[in-house]
C-alpha cells in the first residue's frame, strides 16, 4: 500500500455564538487549519490526513459539535505522499 495524502476543504457553519470555540478546537487538531471566519459563524478549514476514513472521523467529529449546524465537503484531493515532493521544475 502507497502511503497518500489527502486533502479537504470544509465549510463549517456554526451558531455565531459558538463559532470560535469551534474554530479553536478545530485549529488544535493535527493536519486541521481554520483559514477563515465570518461573523454568521461561517468556517473554512482544511484538513490533512493520510486515509479518506481519517477525513470523514474529522468531519463527522466537527458535525458532532455543540455549535455545530452542518459540515459541507466542499474539495478532496488525494495522492501519493512521494509526489508530493517531487519536484515540478527541472
Amino acid at each position: 500500500m502507497t502511503d497518500e495524502l489527502h486533502i479537504a476543504g470544509i465549510v463549517v457553519h456554526a451558531r455565531p455564538d459558538g463559532a470560535q470555540e469551534v474554530a479553536t478546537a478545530i485549529a488544535g487538531w493535527d493536519g486541521a487549519e481554520v483559514h477563515a471566519a465570518s461573523l454568521e459563524g461561517k468556517l473554512v478549514v482544511t484538513l490533512e490526513a493520510p486515509t479518506s476514513r481519517e477525513i470523514a472521523s474529522r468531519m463527522e467529529e466537527i458535525q458532532r459539535m455543540d455549535a455545530v449546524l452542518s459540515a459541507s465537503l466542499v474539495y478532496q484531493h488525494s495522492e501519493p505522499l512521494a509526489a508530493m515532493t517531487e519536484e515540478v521544475c527541472p
